[in-house]
């Protein structure tokens, strides 16, 4: 009985000194950095510019880092649903850190990640990264084709490029 009640008193410490350790490696808070607004705004401007270069008239929305809406533009003639379709393409760029034309065919199943509400899986959406980190998303719709939309995002997170680099991480 005594050993049973050691060795308990043993494994009792031993989580104890583990959950402190654990503890002690975590910090209390985490540091977000974010998108000013200013440098939001100078993609969704940069990326209308483009857009209107190739001829077309686009909706474009910047997602911050957690996926909400920090800047949306839509120039004179973009259709009402560009909106949101813009939108749902910025979101899932962010939130998959990748194009979203790389995941074009990607989710196939009747039940794959491409059937939730809210992700688009089509050509016009990318991330915005500074120094390595994901910081948000931009998203283009209203191009007869996704790589015209990509293509405008691209030189909309392009305008920006130098500084997000540049920026302490």
């Amino acid at each position: 009985m005594k050993n049973i009640i050691a060795s308990g008193l043993i494994v009792f410490c031993l989580i104890g000194m583990s959950q402190t350790l654990a503890a002690d490696q975590q910090p209390v808070v985490v540091d977000i950095k974010r998108m000013s607004l200013d440098t939001a705004l100078r993609i969704a401007r940069a990326t209308i510019d483009q857009c209107r270069k190739e001829g077309v008239q686009v909706a474009v929305t910047v997602v911050d880092r957690g996926g909400h809406p920090q800047v949306v533009l839509r120039d004179v003639l973009a259709q009402d649903l560009t909106l949101r379709i813009s939108q749902m393409k910025a979101y899932t760029a962010m939130s998959f850190n990748m194009a979203t034309s790389a995941m074009e065919g990607r989710f196939t199943s009747p039940f794959s990640i491409g059937k939730v509400e809210g992700i688009v899986v089509s050509a016009g959406g990318i991330p915005v990264t500074a120094s390595g980190n994901i910081i948000g998303g931009v998203g283009v719709s209203g191009a007869p084709s996704g790589e015209t939309d990509e293509k405008c995002a691209k030189a909309g997170v392009a305008a920006v490029a130098d500084d997000l680099e540049m920026a302490t991480m």
